[in-house]
């Protein structure tokens, strides 16, 4: 459609040409030309001003510091809107595909969509479902139970135990001015990159737009939550009932022990490690630590600190 048409159907103002021409949506970071995308967190300022997206969703009250290339389409309720722009698009997410693969062993009591594509030497056990336009890789192992949504990829060589769910919604929802939340489309798909292993009850949730990716060599435990839009690095290792919130960016080589909590829109860097039980409330810059606590802070700070608070009560009498 064009930007003068979707700018009718969100009830926004434009700002520029209105005939140019939106072909999907996209996450503002790594937008191309024909994407629409949208701006309403101030952590994402610093991408608008070089976006290659077509037309950009802004707040209407947004004073931009200086020119944005993108057509403008200023409106009330960003989040709203974008609720509304991708039900548009929701229809386009059965991909397709070019038949089912070859030489791989599958058990009975699947449900395997005829777009789906599976790599040579793969394993398929008993009760596992595969979405339109899914693509799996050459020796990999689905075990028992596990659900695969439309359109994800599974690279080469991985291995998903039972009961793993690749590719539910995200976790996205609009208030509207009464307080309702309405459900926002979650159009994205997950990526599982070559020799991934995906632990038994753990769900890794499909993007918003673009992909949840899980790089090459990431391990991760039974019963973790990965959300939508989180990317984890290479060789990453995640133990049971961890979970990381919408939009983190976790680098590669960390380690997050069980029970560790990562909240959304954070960036933790390389090789850092986070004790079991800790929770991470803020953005990690300096490799190579090892974070403790509610919320984490370095481990060797943490223990000093709590020889102290430990022994309050005592201190108090």
């Amino acid at each position: 459609m064009t930007a003068g048409m979707l700018a009718r159907i969100l009830d926004g103002k434009i700002e520029g040409d209105a005939e140019a021409i939106v072909e999907k949506p996209a996450r503002i970071e790594n937008a191309a030309p024909g994407d629409v995308c949208f701006y309403a967190n101030p952590k994402y300022e610093k991408y608008i001003y070089d976006t290659k997206a077509t037309v950009l969703l802004i707040p209407e009250d947004f004073v931009p510091s200086r020119p944005i290339p993108a057509t403008l389409i200023r409106l009330k309720d960003v989040y709203g809107s974008v609720a509304v722009l991708l039900g548009y698009f929701i229809n386009q997410n059965g991909h397709g595909g070019a038949g089912n693969g070859f030489r791989a062993r599958l058990k009975s009591s699947n449900s395997i969509h005829i777009s789906a594509r599976i790599g040579r030497g793969t394993r398929i056990h008993s009760q596992v479902s595969i979405g339109s336009g899914v693509k799996i890789g050459r020796n990999c192992i689905i075990h028992s139970g596990v659900k695969i949504y439309a359109g994800c990829v599974i690279g080469d060589g991985c291995i998903i135990h039972s009961n793993a769910v690749i590719g539910a919604d995200g976790f996205g929802f609009a208030p509207d001015r009464e307080g309702v939340y309405h459900k926002i489309p979650q159009l994205g798909n997950v990526v599982l990159e070559e020799n991934v292993e995906i632990g038994a009850g753990t769900t890794v949730d499909r993007a918003t737009m673009g992909s949840t990716i899980i790089h090459k060599g990431v391990k991760i435990d039974n019963l973790c939550m990965v959300a939508h839009n989180v990317e984890i690095g290479e060789n990453t290792v995640m133990a049971a009932m961890s979970g990381i919130a919408g939009s983190t960016k976790v680098g590669k080589n960390c380690v997050i022990a069980g029970q560790v909590g990562i909240s959304g829109h954070l960036t933790i860097a390389d090789n850092t490690t986070i004790t079991a039980g800790s929770k991470v409330q803020g953005s990690v810059r300096k490799p190579e630590q090892v974070l403790m606590g509610y919320p984490a802070i370095d481990y060797h700070k943490y223990m000093r600190a709590y020889a102290i608070f430990k022994n309050a009560p005592d201190a108090e009498k």
